[in-house]
């Protein structure tokens, strides 16, 4: 397995780290926002404003997935650094360019892959 010996690997792992804690609130905060509006929607009188809540609802849960979506990458990039994997593509087995990790610490491949 190829390894990278060029990153700083504490400083992706801070990234990373901030990312989740960033993440996870922006989750409690959709996901607060969500019951909300499913208790208002099932006491609201006029149909109209039951399916304006019902449509705000959906965009909230694709929301929360796609929220759940980053977080995942952001817990396999943290196991990556860990199992000494961090910064290579899934795909071609290249190592993403540090400029790409700077700006998505995340990355899970080389651009245009």
């Amino acid at each position: 397995m190829q390894k990278r010996d060029d990153l700083d690997l504490e400083h992706f792992r801070n990234l990373l780290l901030q990312e989740r804690e960033r993440l996870l609130r922006e989750l409690e905060g959709v996901s607060g926002e969500t019951e909300v509006l499913a208790e208002a929607a099932e006491n609201a009188e006029d149909r109209v404003d039951a399916a304006t809540l019902d449509t705000e609802n959906t965009i909230d849960q694709t929301q929360i997935e796609r929220i759940r979506r980053e977080l995942k990458d952001v817990e396999d990039a943290l196991k990556k650094i860990e199992e000494g994997s961090y910064g290579i593509c899934e795909k071609t087995g290249k190592l993403i360019p540090v400029e790409r990790l700077e700006a998505y610490p995340s990355a899970r491949t080389v651009v245009g892959v």
